[in-house]
């Protein structure tokens, strides 16, 4: 989709738009009710400012809906399609990897209680699995804000990704 045909959208098929790239509501609201945009990098600016701070609601909002790291995300609808995207490095056909993934994910969950989340677009297995080792060591408090920058960097990349057709 182009800026443009996303700038003369109605609201609610705007926010359609925006929704996939993070669920939360208030952020989809922000970055839709800003239109019109003069370029994508504007745009961006904005759904990275509505982005922080996220609040843990926020936070544990989207990750309801985001499937582990290794896994790939099922269905049609266009989040279980960007995830898949952004997974793609990861080859669900390398047992080691795959195992090293779930012993990690699992570990993570009940340290943090909840899902880990990275920025896996741009990022080989490897450097993903040594980002979760390396995160384990954070205290939940510390582990917070890391989260939500995952979190925001994932929503104004996604965001990119559509707008920039």
């Amino acid at each position: 989709m182009t800026l443009d045909e996303f700038n003369i959208l109605d609201r609610e098929q705007a926010r359609d738009v925006v929704r996939p790239c993070v669920d939360v509501v208030r952020w989809i609201d922000a970055v839709v009710d800003a239109r019109p945009y003069s370029t994508v990098r504007d745009l961006l600016t904005v759904a990275r400012e509505t982005a922080s701070p996220w609040t843990l609601a926020e936070i544990d909002v989207a990750l309801a809906h985001h499937p582990r790291i290794g896994e790939r995300a099922r269905g049609a609808h266009p989040e279980a399609s960007l995830s898949r995207s952004e997974q793609a490095a990861i080859d669900p056909d390398d047992a080691q990897v795959a195992a090293a993934l779930a012993d990690g994910n699992r570990a993570y969950e009940q340290r943090f209680g909840r899902v880990f989340l990275i920025r896996a677009a741009r990022r080989t297995p490897g450097e993903i699995l040594e980002e979760l080792q390396r995160r384990m060591t954070n205290s939940v408090e510390q582990e917070i804000p890391v989260v939500a920058e995952q979190l925001r960097e994932i929503a104004v990349l996604r965001l990119e990704g559509i707008l920039s057709s």
